[in-house]
């Protein structure tokens, strides 16, 4: 039996995009860039924290032999846009877009896994599968089993599926023939080290991961004033790097997961009268939902000033008056400074009158004053 043919053709069974296969060797060569992120705090915080697991496999599974790598891919334009109604709508980036991704990938692991057992019905498997939150480098692995390349954004890139593909791995005890590395990748192409906003990206496939937006849209506390207009109506995650790598003009991926165009642009004044229990009920299989309401309601108001949205004005008020959330009170007084450019005196009035609780708000309103001139 051909075991590598024969897990090649259960995946596409499956439903997964593209599969490659790399021996368990370590990754020794990204320890030095691994340390230096740390050491410069260029680190996002959800990484896996023991540099050691994320370059040995076998500190993952004692007997590994072979590393799976498996993509599945997923689209960047809705299939159906939402309907227009009286209010502006948020982004959540594709990434996001419908059933949460470790829950897709992991199911077509735990699929493949099982599969890969019943091929072996006499070998004693063994397997460890990871996505996203595991230990290992998923980009490194899928890089080294010729999914893709990794480009100057950090993300794999593959001719088929451009960079909009979930990644996940599974290590085993199986010896597997290896795939080769893809031959193309960026050549001289900086299209996004140029588009990016903040700068970020550092060029050489790693980044400054706190300064890029997808963070600061997931980071808690306020969100520094820096990057307040540059997420502009994004509510979570950010794919300005991917919008415009030219290996993604002209892919159409297919749905990895039934896609719901009202979660994916929500509208934002109804978003933020979401109590926790409506956000789960609604959101709380979607990716972006693991940060909580809170912090997304934050990106919301932030969205709100973005586009200037005056009938956003009663409802930025209330949230201030009602002060149930230090960080929304804060952010809803700079946009409030930020959509009314001419304040009347019941406007101002209402400004003097705000019981600020906080260093956050008393800052913001020290802002607004200047500006406004009371």
């Amino acid at each position: 039996m051909d075991i590598k043919a024969e897990i090649q053709k259960l995946a596409k069974e499956i439903g997964i995009s593209k599969i490659g296969f790399t021996t368990a060797d370590n990754f020794e060569y990204l320890e030095k860039s691994l340390r230096a992120a740390v050491k410069e705090g260029r680190n996002s915080g959800f990484e896996h924290k023991v540099i050691e697991d994320r370059i040995y496999p076998e500190r993952l599974l004692g007997s590994a032999k072979t590393i799976i790598s498996i993509a599945v891919a997923y689209p960047h334009k809705l299939p159906v846009a939402p309907p227009k109604t009286q209010y502006k709508r948020g982004k959540i980036t594709p990434n996001s877009w419908g059933l949460d991704y470790h829950y897709v990938v992991g199911e077509k692991l735990e699929k493949l896994a099982r599969g890969i057992e019943d091929l072996c019905a006499d070998f004693p498997v063994e397997q460890k599968a990871m996505v996203d939150t595991g230990a290992l480098v998923d980009t490194a692995v899928a890089q080294r089993a010729g999914i893709g390349f990794i480009g100057k954004n950090g993300l794999v890139i593959s001719k088929e599926y451009g960079s909009y593909m979930f990644l996940g791995e599974l290590i085993t005890n199986l010896e597997i023939e290896p795939d080769q590395p893809v031959d193309y990748g960026c050549g001289d192409c900086r299209r996004c080290l140029d588009a990016c906003p903040t700068s970020c990206l550092i060029g050489d496939g790693s980044m400054n991961a706190r300064r890029c937006l997808s963070f600061q849209t997931q980071d808690k506390g306020m969100m520094d004033m820096e990057f307040r207009k540059k997420i502009k109506t994004v509510i979570y995650g950010c794919d300005i790097c991917q919008i415009s790598c030219p290996y993604n003009k002209g892919i159409d991926n297919p749905l990895a997961t039934d896609i719901d165009p009202e979660l994916a642009q929500p509208e934002l004044i109804p978003f933020l009268e979401l109590s926790n229990g409506q956000f789960k009920e609604k959101f709380g299989m979607i990716a972006g939902s693991w940060r909580g309401k809170n912090i997304l309601q934050r990106n919301a108001i932030i969205a709100l000033a973005n586009v200037h949205d005056r009938t956003a004005i009663v409802k930025l008020m209330e949230i201030i008056d009602k002060n149930n959330n230090p960080i929304h009170t804060a952010t809803a007084i700079w946009a409030l400074g930020e959509i009314v450019k001419k304040p009347n005196d019941d406007m101002i009035d209402f400004m003097k009158n705000i019981k600020l609780t906080t260093e956050d708000s008393q800052k913001e309103w020290e802002l607004v004053r200047l500006k406004w001139q009371f």
